[in-house]
């Protein structure tokens, strides 16, 4: 069992940017690929980006390629998604998951979740 806990939204102006970070409990975080997507408002939930267990493989949608950056501390037990030049599009709750089934694009392949952090980017 996975508990992930994500912090680091908040209000931000276009432009700016917010790290987001994911703590994980248990022993094994360094066996699980790890995720983060979001929700707008209206909106279906969409991948984002995810990390491969040993930090070596990362993928991105291209809706965020060249501004947000995926990284892991697995000392830390966690993930963070590091977001540049935000634009008011990427208003959304941001979630982490949790897999094993190595780096996916697909939610129904990431096993657990965590509550969200709210984004809200002013134009």
């Amino acid at each position: 069992q996975v508990q992930l806990v994500e912090s680091g939204g908040g209000l931000v102006q276009a432009g700016g940017s917010l790290r987001l970070s994911c703590a994980a409990s248990g022993r094994t975080f360094s066996t699980y690929a790890m995720g983060w997507f979001r929700q707008g408002p209206g909106k279906e939930r969409e991948f984002v980006a995810s990390i491969r267990g040993n930090g070596r493989s990362t993928f991105y949608a291209d809706s965020v390629k060249g501004r947000f950056t995926i990284s892991r501390d697995n000392a830390k037990n966690t993930v963070y998604l590091q977001m540049n030049i935000l634009k008011p599009e990427d208003t959304a709750v941001y979630y982490c998951a949790a897999g094993t089934t190595g780096v996916t694009t697909s939610a129904t392949m990431y096993d657990y979740w965590g509550q969200g952090t709210q984004v809200t980017v002013s134009s």
